[in-house]
């Protein structure tokens, strides 16, 4: 007992020593130097388990041939297998007399092994390793060097795990690191407060120097216009909230994004904090094409009109002149020619300019008022009978009465209009166009089948882009801009609502608009 004060220093020293490395590779070598220290050893050897095979495999092994490192014994096998195994320190003072001994190792390295002292490493409950001392300087291993080994392989495990964790959250912070300095979109981590924490190069070359850490945010966008305000977005409960950024001078600048919460677990201490995560871009040129295509549009429209009204206008009297004169057939063919192409032209023009001044339109600017589904079908319908009268087209309404929605009853009128107009382009000759509603929880659905050739499945995603037609040699038709479904999908998301498109080949296609229902 008299060795136990310096013992109790050796493995405080050990303790101290071994918490002081954080690489992997240096404590290992670490705890074998200290491994034959501790209970006065010729050399040491470690092993640890390798969890996807249940094996020991030799990582370090102090004066031995570095071959040792290319074997692995499975669990049960040998010593140190068994010390594995059975979760348990063993101590062999002559191990030429233990069966569990092979001499394969020695005659490999050219040593001699004459005791073993083997002890687990156990860290949570499991075995990670075992570590070994070999042939104790003066005779066998006592039961205080078992003791004290024991303590020694309970504080190397504990390092271990500790350096392997270390290196864990490295390797991934340096994972995060690449990715987050690659990124070609800007990337800044604010706290609970809105203060930056964190910001990579493309944030700071979108925003300048102000980007430091601990920075307000109202002060890292100053001068940009937010929508919604930078405050507003801080305090969203929106996992993902959307927004815009405008700067007019001295430099145009539009910047997009989405800012994400993101939760700070805190240790011994609850709930955990939340901060916000803005991921943006640069979308000025994007949006200056967008405002010009936009001016482009509404200018070409602007410009067609009045002439097309000289056209349609005209033609109509013309044709009013001819019918009551009983002028020539051929004539009245080509003045009515004329009338049905420019009235034909005027639609398009019309339905062009329409979808000009839509593009800006927000969820905010819709004029909301409680509109009946039934009126405003029988709008549509009534805006079409004409046309439709011309078509032949067959048309069945069905609407559960007392149905509403909240919304602006013209811009929904022409959003039916579409979806009937299309359905009857699409249907065959007499094939009748089918339009029904039903309330589906707190929304309406409002369903518009055809009984058309159907949409290929890869083109059914496509058919809400502007100006998008499907190959003319599959539908048969040409006649449209390609705005009717995109019309429809602009003014339903603006009202709060969503388009559902389900359609088979040769079976015909049903167009669904799901819209906030209202009391009426």
């Amino acid at each position: 007992m008299a060795q136990r004060p310096e013992s109790l220093e050796l493995l405080l020293e050990v303790s101290l020593l071994l918490s002081s490395k954080l690489d992997v590779s240096e404590l290992l070598e670490t705890i074998m130097q200290l491994s034959s220290r501790v209970v006065n050893a010729e050399t040491a050897s470690l092993l640890l388990v390798d969890p996807k095979t249940n094996e020991l495999y030799f990582d370090v092994a102090l004066g031995l041939a570095p071959e040792l490192t290319k074997i692995r014994l499975p669990m049960g096998k040998g010593i140190a297998g068994a010390c594995a195994l059975e979760g348990k320190t063993l101590v062999i003072n002559d191990v030429a007399s233990d069966p569990r001994w092979s001499s394969t190792m020695d005659k490999q390295s050219g040593f001699k092994t004459r005791s073993i002292l083997a002890a687990p490493m156990k860290f949570a409950g499991r075995t990670i390793g075992v570590v070994e001392a070999i042939n104790h300087i003066g005779g066998g291993f006592s039961p205080e060097d078992i003791r004290i080994f024991e303590a020694f392989a309970s504080q190397a495990a504990v390092a271990v795990e500790n350096a392997r964790l270390f290196a864990s959250v490295q390797e991934e912070k340096t994972r995060l690191d690449t990715v987050f300095t690659q990124m070609t979109d800007g990337a800044l981590l604010t706290d609970e407060a809105g203060r930056v924490t964190l910001a990579n190069g493309a944030a700071v070359r979108h925003l300048g120097g102000r980007l430091e850490a601990g920075a307000e945010l109202e002060v890292v966008f100053e001068g940009l216009d937010f929508n919604p305000p930078v405050r507003e977005l801080l305090t969203s409960p929106e996992v993902h909230a959307s927004f815009e950024a405008v700067r007019e001078l001295p430099k145009p600048l539009v910047v997009a994004g989405t800012a994400s919460i993101v939760r700070f677990e805190r240790i011994g201490r609850t709930p955990p904090s939340m901060g916000r995560l803005f991921i943006f871009r640069d979308v000025t040129a994007q949006r200056h094409e967008d405002a010009l295509k936009r001016s482009f549009l509404s200018l070409i429209s602007h410009k067609l009109k009045t002439p097309l009204a000289s056209i349609t206008g005209y033609s109509q009297l013309l044709m009013d002149d001819l019918s009551a004169n009983t002028a020539p057939q051929m004539m009245e063919r080509s003045v009515r020619a004329i009338l049905t192409q420019g009235n034909k032209l005027a639609s398009l023009v019309e339905k062009l300019l329409n979808f000009t001044t839509l593009e800006d339109l927000k969820e905010r600017d819709v004029e909301r008022g409680c509109v009946p589904v039934d009126g405003v079908l029988a709008d549509a319908t009534e805006a079409l009978k004409g046309w439709m009268d011309e078509k032949k087209a067959a048309l069945t309404v069905n609407s559960a009465p007392g149905l509403s929605v909240s919304g602006d009853r013209l811009l929904l009128r022409d959003v039916f209009k579409n979806l009937i107009e299309n359905g009857v382009k699409f249907s065959e000759t007499g094939r009748p166009v089918e339009v029904w509603a039903e309330a589906v929880g707190p929304e309406v659905a409002v369903h518009v089948r055809d009984q058309g050739p159907g949409i290929p499945p890869e083109e059914q995603a496509k058919v809400f882009d502007k100006f998008y037609q499907i190959e003319a040699s599959f539908t048969g038709q040409v006649d449209g801009w390609g705005l009717g479904l995109p019309f429809v999908k602009k003014v339903v998301e603006t009202h709060g609502g969503r388009v559902r498109l389900e359609s088979s080949l040769g079976k015909g296609t049903t167009v669904t608009l799901f819209l906030p229902s209202a009391a009426p």
